[in-house]
């Protein structure tokens, strides 16, 4: 298992559930859950496995001896196996704050969105809050899924802007909805 110079622990742990860092084993199940869940992602197009090679032996291969990457990625698993992926994006370590990401296998979502968002969220907040001190993280959603609200909201996170018209989706500007949670452990 490849490591994060910039983290302490590498793997976060909740019962059978768990985040590594980024696994290569996992990139063509990521780009095949990406591939069928663009209409919330900001990827432009579907990916090829030559798009996924090329991103994980250039851009993710250099996250992991950053002192401080810009984003820090990991496989989320249940009981070893990979059922979503997801981490913190867009770090802004002047300021302390970071994006997540999280995108889940997408035969699950109907049915376990929830359970694994939450789950996910308890663990990247450790990574965040406990290993990396960052004050602030949030999430960027286009607003096309009113199910997630609920979700952060139950973790904590507090819808913190809108900002209204933000995204061209199917001929129709949507708004982006930001939600956010401070870091209160500090």
């Amino acid at each position: 298992m490849k490591e994060y110079k910039v983290l302490n622990n590498q793997s976060f742990t909740d019962g059978s559930y768990s985040i590594v860092p980024l696994r290569f084993e996992d990139r063509m199940l990521i780009m095949q859950w990406r591939n069928e869940q663009l209409y919330h992602l900001r990827q432009q197009k579907p990916l090829t496995a030559e798009d996924q090679d090329n991103y994980f032996n250039t851009v993710v291969a250099r996250l992991f001896d950053q002192e401080q990457p810009s984003q820090i990625l990991f496989s989320y698993l249940e009981n070893g196996i990979c059922v979503g992926y997801g981490g913190l994006v867009h770090i802004n370590w002047a300021d302390r704050n970071s994006e997540i990401s999280f995108i889940m296998n997408t035969s699950l979502e109907k049915d376990y969105y929830a359970k694994h968002l939450l789950l996910f969220l308890k663990l990247i907040e450790e990574v965040a809050f406990m290993e990396l001190r960052l004050h602030k993280i949030f999430t960027y959603a286009f607003d096309i899924r009113p199910h997630l609200y609920p979700v952060l909201e139950t973790a904590g996170f507090e819808r913190d802007a809108v900002l209204k018209e933000h995204c061209l989706f199917n001929g129709e500007y949507k708004d982006v909805v930001i939600h956010a949670k401070i870091n209160r452990t500090k």
